[in-house]
């Protein structure tokens, strides 16, 4: 009998448990031990300990000693039972806390105001989006997610609750204190988002606070100067303000902080709501069922209703339900209020009791009852991970919302028939912003101290894109354009497609008188690194655009409008995570990059890595020269010699077999009648580029130029001003004559032939086929391959013979020339037979930087479509990388390089059979791999000062940069 009534004891317990669980968020699944602890700790407390765990008090990690000493009394006189942070580093605050907590008879509840998480982003003051950029992503998984990593950032620094989320439904644009920090107008998404953001925070083990109680949202007031008034009944306030409370609560949120608001329809006193008994204990405790922690606001705000004495304000707070009071004026004077009014009857044990059980509980929840100190080691690390990375810039890629797009102008299609300036507005820096856009095309910035002289110098763009920028240091910076910005905007926008770019929250746009002559309005929300870079890439089509206004723009738009853009398959910029890569397996790079540019291998080098269409590693090192001061930057560009052939002759090849004006098997003798008779005369075009025709591996056609004693240009041959006559320009006051462009492909025609077939690597191939193309299109390589490819890419730092067109400053040298042209080569091609074919050779000729080296070949690793654009069929890409005669030991495709086929080749030997790319003689190398969405471009200018040894080739630093890649790979 005695069993059976213990078994149905333990069942009824069980059944206490769940209904308990299921109403008090507080308590814990292990119930029982909870209760037992709990019961435990609070009879073991004096009054006075108990009435000071009603207390959380401020703390800054970087206060002076005089207000931490004050702080060390409240621990140790009146036992409180908190600290809520503000200012100061993590691993101050970490320090600090072991600190403070090591004071404390009971380990106290962390809280913080981390409502966008922690401080630890070198780019912006905040770690993640503020609520009114969630409230753009549609997807709320991201939004609970986030709610996640905050937790887990706050519980990694001994964060037990952070005071988030706001459910603020914010109706009211001019509201000062909520604005970007709610989650938009609309109650349903305001409500989603909350509890998706609830969810994931708590799932973290951290408690969340919804925020501020009955609802802050409408109102112009700063409730931090004075005492806001919520002019609304009773059922608006039920309808709209409490709405997402009723469903937060009912999904298990932990606590609540009461505003400091003047309510008349719910408190006609005139009390603030956090001193409301109707508002705290009738609403929210008996009406809403709430039985979590219930946090005062900053008990130390203006505007409140005047107590006689000191401390008189916490004591009415107390009585009015609240759990927890936050900032009190004096800690002191208040909790002997609390104390004189238990001791008069006012407030009765049970009371008390309701009040700091549900802190115990809480600290129970958290794991106070087995504390430890916070670890130090890592921390940085820990709250600055990958991860965090990656959701950041998912957040802003899901945010960024296109209001408007006309004639759909975004994404930015046909670069060839765009003429694109920045015009920058606003008081912050748009640099990201200006620097990322020139990552794809032409963009210039255009600034004038007036509007005429602006308007003058815009007259040459078609395009023009408007970046209005203010400050990212907090979320309550004005938004507004000034009447001079708006009155430049509506002028710029009479003669030009403008794409208007804000990077506010959305409310600026209410500063418009219209957007009629606006092509295109992207809101970008905020002015951080990530949201510059990414609203870069939206607009010129690396990313789609998918988020919608979380409030109304009105007249113009309405809430949860945007307009949906698919990307177009541009390169887009992230973290190797994203895409499956190990950052710090990838940075092994840099060791060996050093080692390289350390030893003199060559002066400098720029390496790019890509993946899925992501660029994950962009880095230079070194400089131009070993003795100047110039370092690498992004923006330089390289003599890419012998990738000239990949990246000039062949994408054009390519497109005219794919339009039939030739095929692989055309002979010489069909292409150029001038082969006919010639031994070479039934060499086709697959032989050719195959490296399997027997051609002579070169020619050194300058040195038949040198006078035969003093080995310098002739006179016979060369000028030194240009004329009819001689106008190749080999050098700087060096000319060929005009004549000798003929000579070279004669000298080719009746070259011998090697003596047996075999896999011989010759450039004659490229110098038949260049002669080929120009005559079919009666147009020079160098303005075919801009007009048929780089231009449409946005490839706008490649190009032949950059002397004419960039400085010297961007153009990093190739050599100091003691055998041909006698000085530095700096922006003329370095190959002595392209120089002599006014520097537009098939061969060599093309300069370059890594990202526009990456464009061409994400081309081909995509088939032969790239920016919304199809350049070529992905049959005439599989074509051209086969390797046709493998069986012949010739791993070579047709015009790409390929893979070895023994234990000695090009690449790293880890790379997929189907992969492809080419090598320069100037230090260059440029791969990719379709099996792992692979490109990797390495560019150098290891011929400088003098080509002598090949020492980048001997260290085999490409291909063990290429092995090191691969070893990044972990998806």
């Amino acid at each position: 009998m005695r069993q059976i009534y213990i078994s149905l004891f333990s069942f009824f317990t069980i059944i206490f448990v769940y209904s308990q669980t299921s109403t008090n968020p507080l308590l814990t699944k292990d119930v029982e031990a909870q209760t037992k602890w709990v019961d435990s700790v609070y009879s073991s407390m004096s009054l006075q300990e108990k009435v000071g765990q009603l207390y959380m008090v401020q703390v800054m990690s970087n206060q002076d000693l005089a207000t931490k000493n004050k702080l060390v009394n409240l621990i140790k006189q009146h036992h409180i039972g908190g600290l809520i942070y503000s200012n100061g580093g993590p691993n101050r605050q970490a320090s600090l806390n072991n600190e403070l907590q090591a004071l404390s008879k009971l380990p106290m509840l962390i809280g913080m105001d981390a409502e966008w998480g922690l401080s630890m982003r070198l780019d912006s003051t905040y770690a993640f989006p503020w609520n009114m950029t969630l409230g753009a992503i549609k997807d709320n998984k991201l939004v609970e997610q986030t709610g996640r990593q905050i937790g887990e950032h706050c519980k990694r620094l001994g964060v037990h609750f952070n005071f988030a989320p706001v459910v603020d439904i914010n109706t009211n644009p001019k509201n000062p204190i909520i604005g970007n920090r709610s989650f938009g107008e609309d109650r349903d998404n305001v409500t989603d988002k909350a509890s998706a953001f609830m969810k994931g925070m708590q799932s973290a083990g951290v408690l969340a606070n919804a925020k501020h109680f009955p609802g802050h949202g409408d109102t112009d007031t700063d409730s931090h100067l004075a005492l806001p008034t919520i002019n609304f009944s009773e059922k608006r306030i039920d309808s709209i303000e409490l709405y997402p409370y009723k469903k937060l609560i009912k999904e298990g949120l932990s606590s609540v902080m009461v505003a400091h608001l003047n309510v008349p329809s719910l408190e006609p006193s005139g009390y603030p709501s956090s001193l409301s008994k109707h508002i705290v204990t009738d609403i929210l405790k008996d009406e809403l069922g709430f039985k979590g922690l219930i946090f005062t606001d900053a008990l130390t705000m203006k505007g409140a209703a005047d107590f006689k004495e000191v401390g008189d304000i916490d004591l009415v707070a107390f009585l009015a339900g609240n759990d927890v009071m936050l900032m009190s004026e004096n800690v002191g004077k208040g909790i002997s209020k609390i104390i004189e009014a238990y001791n008069n009857g006012a407030i009765s044990e049970e009371r008390l009791a309701l009040s700091v059980k549900k802190i115990l509980q809480a600290k129970y929840k958290v794991g106070l009852h087995k504390y430890s100190p916070i670890g130090l080691y890592n921390l940085s690390k820990d709250l600055n991970r990958p991860k965090d990375d990656i959701l950041y810039e998912e957040l802003f890629e899901n945010a960024i919302t296109v209001t408007k797009n006309k004639n759909d102008l975004l994404p930015f299609r046909q670069l060839e028939t765009k003429q694109i300036a920045y015009v920058k507005l606003g008081d912050d820096s748009g640099s990201t912003f200006f620097n990322e856009l020139k990552k794809y095309g032409k963009v210039h910035e255009v600034k004038d101290d007036n509007l005429d002289g602006l308007l003058r110098k815009l007259d040459s763009y078609n395009t023009v894109v408007v970046g209005f920028h203010r400050s990212n240091a907090n979320p309550w910076k004005s938004s507004n354009f000034s009447n001079k910005e708006l009155v430049w905007l509506y002028e710029i926008a009479r003669n030009h497609q403008v794409v208007l770019d804000v990077f506010v929250k959305p409310y600026a746009l209410l500063d418009l008188k219209s957007v009629e002559n606006i092509e295109s309005i992207v809101v970008s929300y905020q002015n951080s690194k990530i949201a510059q870079e990414k609203s870069a890439q939206l607009i010129f089509g690396a990313i789609a655009s998918k988020g919608r206004l979380p409030v109304s723009i009105n007249p113009f738009f309405k809430v949860g409008d945007g307009i949906y853009n698919n990307g177009i398959k541009r390169l887009g910029y992230t973290v190797p995570e994203r895409v499956g890569m190990n950052s710090a397996k990838l940075n092994r790079i840099d060791s060996i990059a050093l080692v390289a540019v350390n030893g003199k291998m060559t002066p400098g080098i720029q390496l790019l890595v890509a993946r899925k269409g992501k660029v994950i590693y962009n880095k230079n090192f070194g400089k131009h020269t070993y003795e100047g001061k110039t370092k690498v930057k992004f923006n330089d560009i390289y003599d890419v010699a012998s990738l000239t052939k990949i990246l000039a002759t062949l994408p054009l090849l390519m497109e005219m077999e794919e339009k039939g004006v030739v095929s692989l098997n055309s002979k010489l003798a069909t292409i150029l009648p001038e082969y006919k008779g010639s031994n070479k005369a039934n060499i086709t075009i697959k032989n050719m580029l195959s490296h399997y025709a027997r051609l002579r591996p070169w020619e050194p056609f300058y040195y038949h130029t040198l006078d035969s004693l003093t080995k310098r240009p002739s006179l016979k041959y060369y000028r030194k001003t240009k004329s009819k006559a001689y106008n190749l320009e080999v050098f700087k006051n060096l000319y060929l004559r005009s004549d000798y462009k003929d000579s070279i492909p004669k000298i080719i025609k009746d070259s011998e032939l090697l003596d047996r077939l075999r896999y011989r690597y010759s450039d004659f191939p490229y110098y038949i086929l260049k002669k080929y193309i120009e005559d079919y299109y009666d147009k020079g390589l160098d303005e075919l391959i801009q007009d048929h490819f780089y231009e449409s890419l946005g490839a706008n730092y490649s190009m032949y013979n950059p002397y004419r067109k960039i400085s010297n400053k961007n153009i990093v040298p190739t050599e100091v020339d003691t055998y041909y042209r006698y000085g530095k080569v700096q922006g003329y091609v370095h190959d002595m037979g392209a120089a002599m074919q006014n520097g537009v050779g098939g061969h060599a000729g093309v300069f370059s930087n890594a990202n526009d080296v990456a464009k061409i070949m994400q081309m081909y690793l995509q088939k032969g479509f790239y920016g919304g654009k199809r350049y070529l069929k992905p049959e005439t890409v599989n074509k051209f990388n086969t390797c046709y005669y493998c069986d012949k030991n010739n791993r070579r495709g047709i015009g790409f390089d390929k893979p070895q086929l023994g234990d000695v080749g090009p690449t790293c030997g880890c790379v997929s059979m189907t992969s492809f790319g080419h090598s320069g003689f100037t230090g260059t190398y440029a791969w990719a791999d379709p099996e792992e969405e692979i490109v990797y471009v390495f560019l150098a200018n290891r011929t400088y000062p003098n080509a002598g040894k090949n020492l980048l080739l001997r260290e085999n630093i490409r291909t063990e940069i290429q092995r090191l890649i691969y070893e990044a790979i972990e998806d």
